[in-house]
């Protein structure tokens, strides 16, 4: 008998010397997420203890690789997934452009604030991953500004991760330019303090961590996690505000399985959601559910804001000037 077969056999309770159990789950979810492995699991699996009825089939990877596998899928007819839990709203904004997403007005956008989620419901941020500045705790200085990384006391002493590979260094880029206060021309000082790019997030904190660079730019859960641990790195919320990706949850136009994809995005909304988010180390994007060791209070950091259909509209040209100044 096929899988599938099986399970719809099983799929009614069954009596057996006479206890009742519990039937198998009779919907079925498919999930694309850029979780880090370990966190899409416990999301899933807090999901599903929630909701037993639903079975969750998942795959993992990296925004920009699921978005390949994505639109290759549907260049050939074909939607797989239900729902989507990925890096940044401005993938998310050019699915919805393209038409790939579907509202859904969840009653959990009511404790959110307006900024994290799409005014017609077609997609939620879910968290808050900044982007500030950490620092060596052996190293001379503790900034405490983004101004403060491009003064000559500075130079060669920075490194950064490059939007060509991180989502959340575009994001970064276009906040940092749209911001009054520092504005297109924050990224040619950078570049003239001889601050370092490379790709991604990860190899930034690990330059700092080991002393090769004393500063850089990078998203706040990777030192605040580890220096908990013991690594000697601090991480700094400037004044002028950081910038933000929120790992939003969008249903797919083409979603098999409607009920349990709102399901989802009810369930990661709510408070119960939120609360695993904490858990896991990040910072909820719901106001109410306090953030978790290591971070400070909700209120006490500043957003820089972001208008992401701007910011999408200008990403080819955002790449292209970085890669002018830094290189690919």
């Amino acid at each position: 008998m096929h899988k599938r077969s099986l399970v719809t056999a099983l799929s009614v309770p069954v009596l057996l010397a006479g206890l009742a159990l519990p039937a198998f789950a009779n919907e079925k979810l498919v999930l694309y997420t850029s979780q880090p492995n370990s966190d899409a699991q416990q999301t899933v699996d807090a999901f599903r203890a929630a909701h037993p009825d639903v079975e969750v089939e998942w795959v993992r990877d990296g925004t920009t690789q699921l978005m390949t596998r994505l639109r290759s899928e549907l260049s050939a007819g074909v939607s797989n997934p239900d729902v989507l839990l990925i890096a940044d709203s401005m993938t998310m904004e050019s699915l919805k452009r393209e038409g790939h997403l579907q509202a859904y007005l969840s009653p959990e956008r009511e404790a959110y604030a307006a900024e994290l989620y799409d005014p017609e419901g077609y997609y939620y941020g879910t968290k808050l991953i900044t982007t500030g500045i950490v620092y060596n705790t052996g190293a001379e200085r503790q900034p405490h500004s983004w101004q403060e990384l491009i003064q000559p006391e500075y130079a060669g002493q920075v490194t950064m991760p490059s939007p060509l590979y991180s989502g959340a260094a575009l994001i970064h880029m276009a906040a940092i330019e749209a911001h009054p206060g520092l504005g297109e021309g924050y990224y040619e000082a950078l570049q003239a303090n001889r601050t370092e790019a490379q790709g991604g997030n990860g190899g930034v904190f690990n330059a700092v961590a080991a002393g090769s660079k004393p500063y850089g730019i990078v998203v706040d859960f990777l030192p605040i996690r580890e220096a908990a641990k013991g690594s000697p790195v601090a991480f700094v919320f400037p004044e002028e505000g950081v910038s933000a990706v929120t790992e939003p949850v969008a249903i797919m136009q083409g979603a098999r399985n409607l009920e349990a994809a709102q399901k989802f995005v009810d369930f990661v909304l709510s408070r119960e959601g939120q609360e695993l988010v904490s858990e896991q180390g990040y910072l909820p994007a719901h106001p109410e559910v306090t953030p978790p060791e290591g971070f400070p209070a909700r209120d006490e950091i500043a957003l820089m804001p972001l208008d992401t259909q701007s910011a999408l509209a200008r990403e080819a040209e955002l790449k292209q000037r970085f890669g002018d100044l830094f290189g690919g």
